[in-house]
C-alpha cells in the first residue's frame, strides 16, 4: 500500500475536499482514507504565525533602523537572551 500525505477541508456537507489535486495519481478503484483533525488544545492559532504584512513592515522598519545606524551591540542582545 502507498501513502499520500495532502491537506483538505471536510465542508458543511461532510465531503473531503482537498486543497490540491493529488499529481501524477491514476488509480480508478477504491482507496483508503485516513482523516487526522487537530483537537481543541492543537486548533489554536500559531502564535508565530505573524502575517505577512506585518512582518513586511517590521523588516522595512529594521533596515532604516540599521541605515541610520540605530543598532544595539550584539552582547546586549544576548543579555536580553539568556535573561527570558
Amino acid at each position: 500500500m502507498k501513502a499520500i500525505e495532502v491537506t483538505g477541508r471536510i465542508d458543511a456537507q461532510g465531503n473531503l475536499v482537498l486543497d490540491q489535486p493529488i499529481q501524477g495519481t491514476d488509480y480508478p478503484h477504491q482507496v483508503r482514507v485516513i482523516v487526522l483533525v487537530p483537537e481543541k488544545a492543537e486548533a489554536v492559532d500559531d502564535p508565530d504565525d505573524t502575517p505577512i504584512e506585518e512582518v513586511k513592515a517590521s523588516l522595512k522598519r529594521a533596515l532604516q533602523q540599521a541605515k541610520a545606524g540605530q543598532t544595539r551591540p550584539i552582547s546586549e542582545l544576548w543579555d536580553r537572551i539568556d535573561a527570558e
